[in-house]
């Protein structure tokens, strides 16, 4: 297998998605947050549940980068256990470099279920305390996409922010994940000022900044502020937004070609699908015009990785789109 120019570091999990029969969801219109109800002390029915190994934000990642034809590799951590086994085999068959991946003795891989019901999900999630530490990478890599770590990973950041100034080549992706959002910017603010791109939604951006902001332009100017060259804000239905430090542009959701099935992993498509395209040179217009269809795809299956599309079936859909679906300056 050649040197991977593309490298993903994060945790790793097993999923167990949980389709939920009986429930009630709630939703707070000026707070644009709901919640979701059962019976406590009851007996609550399920219709199915579906075991899908080796996910994750940068698991997630790493298997769109590999389907659209980048060669990638994986960075993570993982039990010494038939979990952790399982993970890596998945993970070889999409023909992703897995040298990268520590087998901890001792440990459990870190497992996780997804309380799913109609389109939306809630995720119960528990990281394993891993011994984190980066391992010796090729220095020609070219991409290293950083998102979800568990909370021993602090100084893990260190590292990376460490290893992007020795190698300023090296195009550095945050996709904060929940961990890195509770650190703050304060701590991460070296990770920030070495980001060239920066991806979250809006709610993520709100959280971040200490802001009630609703202005997504503002939202952005701001993310761009704190170092990332490039700044994307995705806001579900409603579309995604970037800022390179110019220009502001605006992509729609592509239409669904079917009622979504089930959410988990469509942010995770659009920010690992629009970095694989920029690794391919594409411009960053022509790479936001792809990372919504393969969003599109994944919520038509259960799990976030079934649904990634190789560069073909892209554009496929991509010369299939309808004609109000282009990318426009805000």
């Amino acid at each position: 297998m050649q040197n991977a120019s593309f490298i993903t570091l994060g945790d790793v999990t097993n999923d167990a998605f949980i389709k939920l029969q009986e429930a009630s969801v709630h939703c707070d219109i000026s707070t644009e947050q709901c919640t979701i109800s059962m019976r406590w002390g009851d007996k609550i029915p399920y219709e199915d549940v579906v075991v899908v190994p080796a996910v994750g934000n940068s698991a997630n990642a790493a298997v769109s980068a590999a389907r659209l034809g980048l060669p990638t590799a994986f960075i993570s951590f993982v039990g010494d256990d038939r979990n952790g086994k399982e993970c890596i085999a998945v993970l070889q068959d999409e023909n992703i470099d897995t040298q990268y991946i520590t087998e901890e003795p001792g440990k459990k891989t870190n497992y996780h279920y997804v309380l799913s019901y109609e389109a939306e999900r809630t995720i119960l999630v528990r990281h394993e305390h891993f011994t984190y530490s980066l391992p010796n990478i090729p220095d020609s890599t070219e991409w290293l996409y950083c998102s979800s770590v568990g909370e021993a990973a602090k100084t893990l950041h260190d590292e990376v922010v460490q290893w992007i100034k020795q190698h300023p080549e090296t195009k550095l992706v945050f996709q904060p994940g929940t961990f890195q959002m509770q650190l703050g910017y304060d701590y991460l603010k070296d990770l920030y000022a070495h980001t060239h791109l920066f991806i979250c939604n809006k709610q993520e951006a709100q959280r971040i900044l200490k802001t009630e902001e609703t202005n997504i332009k503002t939202l952005l100017q701001d993310m761009h502020s704190k170092g990332p060259t490039i700044a994307i804000i995705t806001d579900g239905p409603n579309g995604a937004y970037a800022y390179n430090g110019d220009t502001t542009y605006f992509v729609p959701q592509y239409p669904d070609i079917a009622p979504p099935k089930e959410r988990t992993g469509a942010g995770d498509a659009f920010s690992s699908t629009l970095a694989a395209f920029l690794a391919k040179g594409l411009p960053l217009k022509e790479a936001l015009l792809r990372a919504p269809i393969n969003s599109m795809s994944v919520v038509q299956h259960i799990g976030a990785q079934k649904g990634l599309l190789t560069e073909k079936d892209i554009e496929h859909y991509l010369q299939k789109a309808p004609e109000s679906y282009t990318v426009a300056t805000v």
